[in-house]
C-alpha cells in the first residue's frame, strides 16, 4: 500500500500534480465547488494512469484523494466528495465482469465523468425544490457567497408569477475579509431584479426582526443533521432560533460527510481563529492607519502601534442540528434526523 510521502507515479503521469490540477481546476471555473474540483482531478489523474490491475487503479485514487486532503487547509466538504466517489467507483464495479483490464477501466472512468455531471446537476435540482420556499412578500437572510443559494435566489426570481415582477427581497451578509466574493453576489441578485440590503456581520441580530427566513449554503453536512459552513453561520443560526425564524440549508448530497462534531472545536481541522498575544503588532491596515493618523495615539496610548485584527478568511463553524429547520438537496427536502439515513444509503 502506497503511503502519502510515496506517491505511486508511473511514466505518464509521474508529471501529474493532483494539487495543482485541483487548484488550477477551481481558478477555471468560479463556479465548481472543491468536491467536484477534486473529483475531476482525479479523473485527469486515472486518464493518465497505466494502471495494470483494478487494484492498482483504485489504490491510486484513494492514495492521491488522502494526498489531496493533507495539502488543503481546510479539506472537509473535499473529503466528503473524493470519499463518496471512491465508494462509487468500487460499487460501479460488476462481481461478474470479465475481459480485459482496458474495458474495466473505461467503464470506472465513465461511470467517474457520470458522477461529475451529476454532482454538476445537483445545484439546479436545489433551486427547482427550494425556489418554493421564497413566498411573494417574503424577506430572506443568507451569507457566505454560497453557488447554490444563488442559484435558488435566481430561480425564485424567474420564476415570479406577476410578469416579471419581483415579490421577494434579500438581506446579505457582508463579509469584509471576502468582500469582492459578497458584492459578486450581491450584484447577480440585483441584475435578476432583486432588491438586495447588504447588512455588516455585526447588525444580524438587528435585521432579523423583518426577516422572514433564513438561507445558507454549507461545506459540510455531518450524521447528525448539522453543518459546517463559513465562520457566522452558528450565530446568525442562533439568532434566527431565538427570533422564531426557520432557517434552511442548501446543500448538495456529495457533501454529505461522514463525521459526528461533538462542538466547535471537533471538526479535525486546524484555524487560528482565538489567537491571544501578549504584544501588539506593528503593521497595520490601510484603515488602521487612517484611524492612527487621525488619532491622537502618541498622547493617548504612548507609541504603541494600534493592534491588527485577525482575518479568518477560511474558518468554518459548526451549526448542530437543532438550529436547522430543514436541508434543501437534490433528492429533495431533509429533516436533520434524516440525514444519517441518508449517508447509510448512500454508502452500504
Amino acid at each position: 500500500m502506497a503511503s502519502l510521502g510515496n506517491i505511486p507515479q508511473n511514466e505518464k503521469s509521474k508529471s501529474f500534480d493532483i494539487v495543482e490540477t485541483y487548484n488550477r481546476l477551481l481558478h477555471e471555473d468560479p463556479e465548481i465547488t472543491m468536491p467536484v474540483a477534486a473529483i475531476e482531478a482525479l479523473i485527469e489523474l486515472l486518464v493518465q494512469s497505466s494502471a495494470d490491475t483494478v487494484y492498482e487503479f483504485l489504490d491510486l485514487v484513494k492514495t492521491q484523494s488522502d494526498y489531496l486532503k493533507s495539502r488543503i487547509p481546510n479539506s472537509i466538504s473535499l473529503s466528503a466528495g473524493t470519499d463518496l466517489f471512491q465508494r462509487y467507483m468500487i460499487s460501479s464495479m460488476k462481481p461478474t465482469s470479465t475481459g480485459d483490464f482496458e474495458t474495466v477501466r473505461q467503464h470506472l472512468l465513465s461511470n467517474g465523468r457520470l458522477f461529475v455531471s451529476r454532482a454538476k446537476a445537483a445545484r439546479e435540482r436545489i433551486a427547482a425544490y427550494g425556489r418554493h420556499f421564497v413566498r411573494d412578500g417574503s424577506v430572506v437572510l443568507t451569507h457566505g457567497g454560497s453557488r447554490v443559494v444563488g442559484t435558488l435566489l435566481g430561480k425564485a426570481a424567474e420564476a415570479s408569477k406577476t410578469g416579471g415582477n419581483v415579490r421577494f427581497k434579500v438581506i446579505y451578509v457582508m463579509n469584509e475579509a471576502r468582500s469582492a466574493e459578497s458584492k459578486a453576489v450581491v450584484s447577480l441578485l440585483r441584475t435578476k431584479g432583486v432588491p438586495v440590503a447588504t447588512i455588516s456581520e455585526g447588525a444580524v441580530g438587528y435585521a432579523m426582526g423583518k426577516v422572514n427566513l433564513v438561507i445558507v449554503g454549507a461545506e459540510g453536512v455531518v450524521e447528525n443533521g448539522g453543518i459546517i459552513s463559513r465562520l457566522g453561520t452558528y450565530q446568525i443560526a442562533l439568532l434566527a432560533k431565538a427570533a422564531g425564524k426557520p432557517f434552511y440549508v442548501a446543500a448538495e448530497s456529495h457533501k454529505f460527510v461522514r463525521l459526528y462534531p461533538l462542538g466547535q472545536y471537533d471538526l479535525g481541522i486546524d484555524q487560528q481563529v482565538i489567537e491571544f498575544e501578549t504584544e501588539d503588532k506593528k503593521e497595520l491596515t490601510d484603515d488602521e492607519r487612517k484611524f492612527a493618523d487621525r488619532t491622537p495615539t502618541e498622547e493617548y496610548f504612548g507609541s504603541v502601534d494600534l493592534p491588527k485584527p485577525n482575518a479568518a478568511v477560511d474558518a468554518v463553524d459548526f451549526t448542530p442540528p437543532a438550529l436547522v429547520s430543514a436541508l434543501i438537496t437534490e433528492t429533495g427536502v431533509l429533516t436533520p434526523s434524516a440525514v444519517s439515513e441518508e449517508l447509510i444509503s448512500m454508502w452500504y
